[in-house]
């Protein structure tokens, strides 16, 4: 048995959103069918396919929304936090779409402090891999508000 707490309302979103820009990345359905399909469908289903039923809607829909809406912008964002050895195109698709979800609330979300939304997506990160890749997500999104919200990082 884990000592680790049930992940918070917003987590929960938040992985949720993960998983469905991962969908998205897939290309076979558009944002709004994606989260239709977790909010009426796949909300209470176990496992990594699903979305607890508690989890906080209005965060997901607008993490899913606004980072498909900014997909252009965030990919820039984030291509330019990566190390000089790295391109977006090698980065692994899942990866991706929690780098997508987290460049999104930091550049976006202001009213979520740059430290919970980095260590927020660096939990996701360890929910799926136990290797270096949420090392990897720590060092970009920490890039990505240094950037973007340095003011916010110098205390």
């Amino acid at each position: 048995m884990s000592d680790k707490p049930a992940p918070s309302r917003r987590q929960a979103a938040r992985l949720a959103a993960v998983q469905a820009l991962y969908q998205w990345q897939e290309g076979e359905d558009a944002p709004a069918e994606i989260i239709e399909q977790f909010l009426r469908v796949r909300t209470g289903e176990a496992g990594e396919g699903g979305m607890r039923r508690d989890a906080d809607r209005p965060l997901f829909k607008d993490v899913v929304e606004g980072t498909a809406a900014h997909r252009n912008e965030l990919e820039t964002v984030v291509s330019g936090a990566l190390a000089q050895d790295w391109t977006w195109g090698r980065i692994d698709r899942l990866v991706r779409a929690i780098l997508l979800a987290g460049a999104y609330e930091l550049v976006h979300r202001k009213d979520v402090p740059a430290r919970v939304v980095i260590n927020e997506y660096v939990e996701i990160a360890h929910a799926f891999y136990d290797q270096g890749e949420p090392n990897f997500v720590n060092s970009v999104l920490d890039r990505v508000a240094r950037q973007m919200r340095s003011a916010e990082l110098v205390k």
